[in-house]
């Protein structure tokens, strides 16, 4: 966990985000795995806040219905869609990275009071 913070905290001091959005966990039948994902998504928020920068997060149906129009879409439909908003090229390289994408895309088009009350 320390890795992931320093990793955080270091990225956070390049780049210097107005803010962080992440989604909330998705628990499925692996506790171990929604374990170790809880925990590494605290330790982001934690990273993120010592440095006093905003954290907000989104559920993955919110996500993918600010992507795609439709909070149950596919991951290849979220991955064409974050593909055309941001006029790339190709298809993001994993579904990890398209993920990302769209939660930041969904935390832009968030209305402002939206991502006050979060």
């Amino acid at each position: 966990m320390r890795t992931i913070f320093e990793g955080v905290r270091g990225l956070v001091a390049e780049y210097e985000p107005d803010a962080v959005a992440i989604e909330e966990s998705f628990v499925g039948a692996d506790a171990r795995t929604a374990l170790s994902v809880g925990q590494a998504r605290g330790v982001v928020l934690v990273a993120a806040a010592l440095a006093g920068v905003e954290c907000t997060e989104y559920a993955p149906s919110r996500v993918k219905q600010a992507v795609c129009g439709y909070g149950r879409a596919e991951k290849a439909q979220v991955a064409r869609m974050v593909q055309t908003i941001l006029a790339l090229q190709s298809v993001p390289s994993s579904t990890h990275a398209s993920d990302a994408l769209a939660v930041a895309i969904c935390h832009a088009l968030a209305p402002p009071l939206l991502r006050a009350a979060m």
